[in-house]
C-alpha cells in the first residue's frame, strides 16, 4: 500500500490463499484491510464455486483471465472487461471455474461507469510507432486499455503522470529494470520513467493516471 514505490510481483509464484467462501482463492497484490477498503487481487474460483450478494464501495473493477465468470447479468468469457460502480449489487459464480484480475474500492470520484466490454471482439486501434492500443475506459486522469506490442518493439522513454499499472497478458514484457513474464503485475510510481521494449509478441493490460500525486 506504498504508493511511492515501484512493486514488481509475478503471480505465478505466489500461492493461492482461500478467500471466506469456498472454492474462491486470492493471490493478494495490494490490500488496505482484510475484506475491505482498497484491493487488488488475481481470484481463482473452482468450478461451480459462488459468492454471495454484495455491493462494492468505490467500485469494483474485473478482467476475467480464464474460464467463464458469470452473475445474475450474463456468462463472461477470458477477455471480458468490467467496471461496476457503487451501487452495483451482485452475485458471481462459475460453473466451470474461472480466474480473474479483480480490483476494489478504487474508482475516482465522480466515476459512475458500469462497462462490459469483450476484448476478444474489439477493435485495435493504431498507437505510437507499432504499437496497437485497445481503449478500455477514461475519466479524469484515469486511462485503461489494453497494448500489444509486436516481437522487436522499443517504446520511447516516457515519464508516467499519476503512476501506471501493467499486468501481463502475454509474452513478456520488458524494460531496464527487467523482464516480466505472462502474470506479472507492475506498479510504478507517479513520475516514475522507463523504456520498454519486447523481444516476443506481448499483450498488456495498463492503467496509468490514477496513483496519488
Amino acid at each position: 500500500m506504498n504508493f511511492d514505490e515501484r512493486v514488481v510481483i509475478d503471480t505465478a509464484d505466489m500461492d493461492w490463499v482461500a478467500s471466506p467462501k469456498a472454492g474462491v482463492w486470492r493471490k493478494p497484490l495490494a490490500r488496505e484491510d482484510a475484506e475491505r477498503g482498497h484491493a487488488t487481487s488475481v481470484v481463482r474460483y473452482d468450478p461451480g464455486a459462488s459468492f454471495s450478494a454484495h455491493g462494492h464501495p468505490l467500485g469494483e473493477e474485473i478482467l476475467v483471465l480464464k474460464g467463464t465468470f458469470s452473475d445474475e447479468t450474463g456468462d463472461y468469457g477470458a477477455g471480458t472487461y468490467f467496471r461496476n460502480p457503487e451501487g452495483f449489487r451482485h452475485s458471481p459464480f462459475s460453473e466451470e471455474g474461472c480466474e480473474i484480475l479483480v480490483k476494489l474500492h478504487q474508482f475516482q470520484s465522480g466515476d459512475s461507469s458500469h462497462l462490459q466490454v469483450d476484448t476478444t471482439n474489439s477493435p485495435w486501434l493504431p498507437g505510437q510507432g507499432n504499437l496497437l492500443v485497445m481503449p478500455l475506459h477514461q475519466h479524469g486522469t484515469e486511462s485503461v486499455a489494453l497494448v500489444r506490442f509486436p516481437a522487436g518493439e522499443r517504446f520511447q522513454r516516457h515519464r508516467h503522470y499519476g503512476g501506471e499499472e501493467i499486468y501481463v497478458l502475454s509474452g513478456e514484457f520488458r524494460d531496464e529494470h527487467g523482464c516480466y513474464p505472462a502474470g506479472t503485475w507492475i506498479r510504478s510510481p507517479h513520475f516514475s520513467e522507463h523504456t520498454p521494449f519486447v523481444d516476443v509478441d506481448t499483450v498488456i493490460w495498463v492503467k496509468t493516471g490514477h496513483l496519488p500525486v
